[in-house]
């Protein structure tokens, strides 16, 4: 089964419902925020949902590396705080890809880092903050490089597929699409 992964759109978003054999795990092809040192990169996001989503926030990690203080560069953990602490039923993958990871790859948190390097960097040295971060995405966020993550310990007969959001047309800040 090829996996599915799902697809946001900045204004009314259309929902459909997750195949009914879904597996609660999935990945999505997150886009870089525009006018950002991650403008152009693509990352492969793992997505696994607990069994009491929407009331318990989803497990998210980048597959592919990139350089941020509150991403972990070995994991791809996320340090978010809506997700890790406030989360709410009331939020959802639209909130997480189009206004939580985009907000958090604009304005990274140093005080609470995943990643010291890139926080110690940002402190320091914003212009090389800015110069490793666009480095990295040459180098590990291509379209190529997400399709490739983590391709050596992944099986997608074990990801669920998940109907798209939206028209194909439409880019929002940070974008899932299909993987």
């Amino acid at each position: 089964m090829r996996s599915l992964c799902v697809r946001a759109i900045p204004s009314e978003p259309k929902t459909r419902r997750l195949h009914p054999n879904y597996r609660q795990e999935f990945y999505v092809r997150f886009k870089g925020p525009e006018e950002t040192p991650f403008q152009g990169g693509i990352w492969k996001v793992h997505v696994e949902l607990p069994d009491q989503y929407p009331y318990k926030s989803p497990s998210i990690g980048f597959v592919n590396r990139i350089f941020h203080p509150n991403i972990d560069e070995l994991s791809g953990s996320v340090c978010l705080d809506v997700i890790n602490q406030t989360w709410s039923p009331m939020f959802d993958m639209i909130n997480i890809f189009e206004v939580f990871l985009p907000q958090l790859l604009r304005y990274p948190n140093p005080t609470d880092p995943l990643n010291g390097e890139a926080a110690a960097l940002l402190m320091r040295e914003p212009k090389s903050y800015d110069a490793k971060v666009k480095e990295y995405v040459l180098k590990y966020a291509s379209k190529d490089a997400a399709d490739e993550a983590g391709a050596e310990s992944d099986d997608d007969d074990d990801m669920s597929s998940v109907g798209s959001f939206g028209d194909e047309d439409e880019e929002p800040a940070g974008t899932m699409e299909e993987v």
